[in-house]
Formats: structure tokens, C-alpha cells, sequence
């Protein structure tokens, strides 16, 4: 990989800064006076500190929800009132887009290409889309002519919402949550990842200047034995929305099943990316670069596996490897370069311990397989392509989460779908070919909550969004999010 310095870095506009808990409309910090470090992925530097939470903290919170729900002017507002502060924090998101994409990537490490092209982007958009659809929907009414009488359905928020989020999209998937819970009416107590406090924070400053009330929505710093512990088991918390991995949604469900709780997870995923042979094979490979590398693989539905049909697997693995030797990996401010680094340590040597799994598994390194050349510090690792692997060996099972993929062949139809339905999780796939029937087929025959087919991560915010098996529990998106959200009264009237 290319690391030679070029004059293209970005001028930074932001600081890192020290994170405190914000509750009931106030940075505070934790009652114990805890804090941890907050470590710069691509320095390896401490950078701030972050205030770390307890029960005690989450108590706190919890309480300036429930108050804000109950007596607070929140709930008593009318949805229009509620869709206009909304919709500014949209607006004030997309003024200070460039802000936020910087901060973005000093937490995660991730390149500023894709922080401006994604993350600050769609947060804003989460808003504006919430604030529009919350005043659009309607619900159901039916009219019962045996017994004269109409039935039709009303909809209240659920209460006090606890956000327990994760670090590879920080603020675009804490606001895809936050969004449609503030347009139901419901208060948040959020809990980021201490790997990446910095935009959540930032995002309260957001929050109170559009006019959000105070205790509306509070956020907790933390781990998750303590702060996240806390949430799950706080019985004033009517439900929670999680992302992350399959483990830790297991361990919120254990913890959160003695209250009872309403839950929405989006967990991890092994996603199959299915290549016909009857495609543009250079089409593909341009898509595919994206669904295997961008942010550095960090993306809950990048294709991890790449099944790609016997007849032309030489010629994809060869033009694909040709395109991914070209990507750059440094600076994330330096837009010479494509790719940036790995957001902490813990996560760097999960995904470089792989490597050494996939030597023992008799694997080919296409690409990769290593840090690259002359970054001596930072979480970086190289585009990785690994040919030669039966599917079934552990680096086919287990997410990576990294830039990282095994391109295996297969022959027919019949065996790629019973290959990527072997799997304990299901959260999406791509499918390329350019015959409409097997396309379809395909689609509707591999077990995950989503299909792309000759496309890949295009998202429209109306379409139900989560996992099949261990990949989730739930749908957000549109009418899916306001089902989580909202409880649903039937009100029988006799006329």
C-alpha cells in the first residue's frame, strides 16, 4: 500500500474535546467522578477524557426522562410543534455537516470521504425524514355495521426509550433510533459506545439549541456492565433499541426480560454477495470494492463472503484484487487516501488474530493480510482478499468486521442459496445477475431481512430495515420504527 505523503490533507475545523454525561438538559459529570481515556485510533494518543457511568448516573437520567414524559411540555405538544423542533435539529445537523464529519472521523478513524459522504449527511436526513412522516401518518379504522359501532386505532408513545449504540456509524445510527422515538413522543436515555463519545455529545449541544426541552433526551458515557447494565435493567425504561453484536443483544435480553421490556436490535451479520456469471463482471467489481471495503469493512452490510459462480471466478478474483491493490490506507484527513484506520485496538487485533486463523486454514492471500508498510502507529490493516477456503472454515462463519473478505465458487443456483442460508445470522445480501427470474428467486430464498439485487447499499427510510435469526429482532424504517415506539389502543365507539 502506498503511504507516501501528498499535499491534500484537510485543514481541521474541530478539537477533540473532554466528554461529560448531559442530563436533564445539563453536561454533568458522573456521580463518582469516574472517567475514562478517550484514545485517537490513528495516533494511538489520548485525546480527552469521558465521564464513566454507573448506575447511579443512569438513575438520574432515567428520572429527568420519566419527568420530562410525564409533566414535561414533550408529550403535551401537538405533533406539528414537535415536527418543527425536529426538523431543526435536522437543519442545524446539515449546517454543521462539516463539523460533524470531522469529528467523526477523529473517533472512529474512519477516512473524512466517507464521514462527509455518509454519517453527517444522513443523520440530518434521519431528522427530516422523521419530522415529515410523523405528521403524515395514519392509522387504522374499521366500521362494524352488525353491531353499529366504529373501532379505529390510537397510537401513544411508549415512555422513557433507552439508545444503546454502537462505534462504526456513530451518529447516523444513534439518530436513525433517536428520530422516530422523538417524533412518537417518547423521552431517551442513550448510552454511545465508549469507543466513539464525541458526536453523541455534540449532538446534545444540537438538541438544545433547536429547542428540544430539557430531560427530553439524556445521554450516559460508559461500558456496558455498567452503564448499558443499568438501562437494561431499569424498570422505568418502557423499551430498548440496540445495535451491535449478537452476544451483547443476547446478554441485553437476559438482562431486560424480568421487566418485561419492548426490544429492537440490530445485530452483527455475515453477508453474502452472490455474482452470477451472466454479469458485467467490471460493474461488479466497482460495487463490490465498496461492499467489501468501505469503512475499512466496518458497515453492518458489507459482503464478507463473496460467492462468485465457477465459470468466471478467475477472472472476478483477478480484477477484483487489481482494483483493491490500488486503494490507499493513511491520514483519514489526507483525501489522497481512500481508507483510514480501525476504530480502537481491541477491534484492530480481533481482525488481524483472523489472519493468522486463516493461515491455519490453508488460505491464499490475494491481497493483504497485514498492516501496512510504513504506518508505524494507528489501528491500519490492508484490503484483504483470501482465496482457497472451503466454505465452512472460521473465517466464512465469523463476522470479521473488517476490511476484510473470502471469495468463494460455486456452481448452481440451488448451492449458493444453500450456502448462504447455512448461517446462524441473516442481516442482508447482494445479488448480481442480469436474468429478472433467478434474480427474484434468489432474493426471496436466502434468509436475511434484506436483498440487494445488482446494487448495494442504497436506503430509502419508508422500507423495513433489521435481521432474520441471529441478526435481530425487529424492523425500524417508516411505519416499522413507529410500531416500536408507539403503543396501539383500539377504541370501540358505539354510534
Amino acid at each position: 500500500m502506498s503511504v507516501e505523503t501528498k499535499n491534500t490533507i484537510v485543514e481541521q475545523i474541530v478539537d477533540p474535546f473532554d466528554c461529560l454525561h448531559f442530563i436533564d438538559g445539563k453536561f454533568v459529570p458522573s456521580v463518582d467522578g469516574k472517567t475514562f481515556n478517550n484514545v485517537n485510533p490513528v495516533t494511538e494518543e489520548v485525546y480527552g477524557t469521558v465521564a464513566e457511568g454507573s448506575k447511579a448516573d443512569i438513575d438520574l437520567a432515567v428520572a429527568a426522562a420519566k419527568r420530562a414524559f410525564e409533566e414535561g411540555p414533550w408529550g403535551k405538544m401537538s405533533t406539528q410543534e414537535r415536527s418543527k423542533i425536529i426538523r431543526k435539529v435536522g437543519d442545524i445537523l446539515e449546517a454543521r455537516q462539516e463539523e460533524i464529519a470531522q469529528l467523526e472521523s477523529l473517533d472512529t478513524g474512519k477516512h473524512l470521504k466517507f464521514s462527509r459522504h455518509v454519517d453527517a449527511p444522513r443523520a440530518a436526513a434521519n431528522f427530516h425524514f422523521f419530522a415529515d412522516y410523523m405528521i403524515s401518518v395514519g392509522t387504522e379504522a374499521f366500521q362494524d355495521e352488525v353491531h353499529g359501532a366504529i373501532n379505529y386505532g390510537f397510537r401513544r408513545p411508549i415512555g422513557v426509550v433507552g439508545l444503546i449504540q454502537p462505534w462504526n456509524l456513530p451518529l447516523f445510527l444513534l439518530t436513525w433510533k433517536l428520530a422516530p422515538a422523538l417524533a412518537a413522543g417518547c423521552t431517551v436515555v442513550i448510552k454511545p459506545s465508549e469507543l466513539t463519545p464525541m458526536t453523541a455529545t455534540k449532538l446534545m449541544e444540537i438538541l438544545k439549541e433547536a429547542g428540544v426541552p430539557d430531560g427530553v433526551v439524556n445521554l450516559v458515557h460508559g461500558f456496558g456492565q455498567g452503564a448499558g447494565s443499568a438501562i437494561n435493567k431499569h424498570p422505568d425504561i418502557a423499551g430498548i433499541g440496540f445495535i451491535g453484536q449478537v452476544s451483547t443483544g443476547a446478554k441485553i435480553m437476559e438482562e431486560a426480560s424480568k421487566t418485561l421490556k419492548k426490544l429492537s436490535f440490530e445485530l452483527g451479520g455475515k453477508n453474502p454477495n452472490i455474482i452470477f456469471d451472466d454479469v458485467d463482471i467490471d460493474e461488479v467489481v466497482a460495487t463490490t470494492i465498496r461492499s467489501s471495503f468501505t469503512n475499512q469493512g466496518e458497515v453492518c452490510v458489507c459482503g464478507e463472503n463473496i460467492f462468485v459462480q465457477r465459470s468466471i471466478y478467475d477472472e472476478f478474483v483477478e480484477k477484483l484484487a487489481a482494483k483493491t491493490r490500488e486503494l490507499k490506507v493513511g491520514n483519514p484527513f489526507d483525501l489522497d487516501y481512500d481508507q483510514g484506520a480501525l476504530v480502537a485496538k481491541v477491534h484492530y487485533d480481533k481482525v488481524m488474530s483472523y489472519f493468522k486463523i486463516a493461515e491455519e486454514e490453508g488460505a491464499t492471500f490475494v491481497t493483504g493480510g497485514k498492516r501496512p508498510e510504513g504506518l508505524d502507529k494507528g489501528y491500519f490493516v490492508e484490503p484483504t482478499i483470501i482465496t482457497g477456503l472451503e466454505y465452512g472454515a472460521r473465517c466464512t462463519r465469523e463476522e470479521i468486521f473488517g476490511p476484510v473478505v473470502s471469495i468463494i465458487p460455486f456452481d448452481t443456483e440451488e448451492e449458493v442459496i444453500a450456502m448462504a442460508n447455512d448461517s446462524r445470522v441473516g442481516l442482508s445480501n447482494t445479488i448480481w445477475t442480469n436474468d429478472i427470474r433467478r434474480a427474484h428467486r434468489v432474493a426471496q430464498s436466502v434468509e436475511s431481512g434484506l436483498s440487494y439485487i445488482n446494487c448495494w447499499f442504497v436506503r430509502d427510510f419508508r422500507t423495513p430495515f433489521g435481521g432474520t435469526k441471529d441478526s435481530g429482532l425487529g424492523r425500524v424504517g417508516g411505519v416499522h420504527s413507529w410500531e416500536f415506539y408507539t403503543e396501539l389502543t383500539n377504541i370501540c365507539v358505539k354510534l
